[in-house]
């Protein structure tokens, strides 16, 4: 379960990543990860419960300022998510209260990466280029997504706070 970014927004981003990375950063675009994960049983009882929580929440405001790291444990430049950070958060925590496994190492940092496993000079370029970046948008929704043919894929859009898809 992911949060997308505005297009605009994600345009702007995805070309920051393909400046540090090449065109290989391209293929997976930029979003702020809720789960990552699975489902524990049954996919139709995970999304079921996907589309409970989303409708349970309620959009909220989120803004990106400046540049994180996960160094030297992961390998990561990030975006930090100033406000919407503990909405994300409880997202999170509501997620993994139904039939749905979160399969990192690390604890839930809500963040948007954008550099990872690089060299350092591109991971140093990344984390001080990025570093005044500042962004805010209204989160409405989050996407569902399944791991399809070999590939992530988006099943659904969930609206936060609606009864359907966005």
């Amino acid at each position: 379960m992911i949060i997308s970014l505005p297009a605009e927004l994600a345009a702007e981003i995805s070309a920051k990543r393909v400046n540090y990375a090449g065109p290989e950063a391209a293929v997976v675009p930029p979003h702020i990860t809720l789960v990552s994960g699975k489902a524990s049983d049954s996919w139709d009882e995970a999304a079921s419960y996907v589309r409970e929580v989303a409708a349970a929440g309620e959009p909220f405001t989120l803004s990106l300022r400046g540049t994180g790291t996960f160094e030297p444990v992961s390998p990561v430049v990030y975006l930090n998510v100033e406000s919407g950070a503990e909405e994300c958060a409880r997202l999170h925590e509501a997620l993994l209260q139904g039939p749905v496994e979160h399969l990192l190492e690390f604890d839930f940092h809500p963040h948007l990466t954008i550099a990872h496993d690089l060299d350092a000079g591109a991971m140093e370029a990344a984390t001080h280029e990025m570093a005044d970046f500042a962004a805010e948008f209204q989160v409405t929704s989050i996407g569902l997504f399944d791991f399809i043919a070999g590939g992530w894929a988006l099943r659904e859009e969930l609206e936060l706070g609606g009864s359907g898809q966005a």
